[in-house]
């Protein structure tokens, strides 16, 4: 399975290395530079994709053996923003919502046609392109952390940087994945407006009609968590919106 995914990616023209299992995963994402198999993390040529190790992009198989991929993407979360597709073979409620509560950004069930698993990828590989490699990663050295005087949109304790892509609550920076980041965007551009699932998940995850608005219940839950509780609000029957 895993030449199988190499070949086919490597033919869209990505650069591809992987890992029988989850802890060699690990440590071949802890050191990006070393030589690997072939397959699960991609080097696209499109820039540090958030993570800051030399992959722009993770696709994680949930039944990788030792470490599975739901607790890979956690111990990859506690360091890295690097934009993450977990893969299932089953398709599984419990599998789907166990990975994106994990951190991953998407999810694809397997079988999957090489032309879908590419869509998701360039999709993702997008979003990346949205955040810096963490808070206050594009300040000059000695700088103080903190909103500039830019393009500032603030919510409460809540303020967004759309200039320099950062988020602060209080005055502290908060780490976004490029989806959470992405969303937080969406929410800000319509304050106080009820956004529904499909369109969010048309916006932010470019998914047509068919799309599963599970990613958006838990992304919305991930940015809760980092943004408090109150600040995106659950509209019963309809969707979400940022209170102003």
């Amino acid at each position: 399975m895993r030449r199988s995914f190499t070949v086919a990616l490597e033919r869209y023209g990505y650069r591809v290395k992987a890992a029988a299992d989850g802890l060699a995963g690990l440590e071949l994402f802890r050191d990006g530079s070393r030589d690997g198999e072939d397959t699960g993390f991609i080097d696209g040529g499109h820039g540090d994709g958030g993570g800051g190790d030399g992959f722009d992009l993770l696709i994680l198989d949930v039944m990788l053996p030792g470490l599975d991929g739901i607790g890979l993407c956690r111990r990859i979360r506690e360091t890295s923003l690097v934009p993450i597709l977990m893969m299932s073979a089953r398709g599984d409620g419990l599998d789907i919502v166990a990975g994106l509560e994990a951190g991953a950004d998407d999810y694809v069930v397997k079988p999957v046609d090489t032309y879908v698993l590419v869509a998701r990828i360039r999709s993702l590989l997008r979003r990346a392109t949205y955040a810096p490699s963490a808070p206050g990663a594009g300040r000059a050295a000695g700088e103080e952390p903190g909103p500039s005087q830019g393009d500032l949109l603030v919510f409460g304790d809540l303020t967004l940087d759309t200039g320099g892509l950062e988020v602060f609550v209080s005055g502290t920076p908060v780490a976004l994945t490029p989806t959470e980041l992405k969303l937080l965007l969406e929410f800000a551009a319509r304050p106080g407006v009820v956004l529904e699932r499909h369109t969010l998940l048309r916006n932010v995850w470019e998914y047509g009609w068919d799309g599963d608005s599970r990613v958006v219940d838990l992304c919305v839950q991930r940015l809760r968590r980092k943004l408090g509780r109150d600040r995106i609000e659950t509209v019963r029957g309809f969707g979400y919106k940022l209170r102003r």
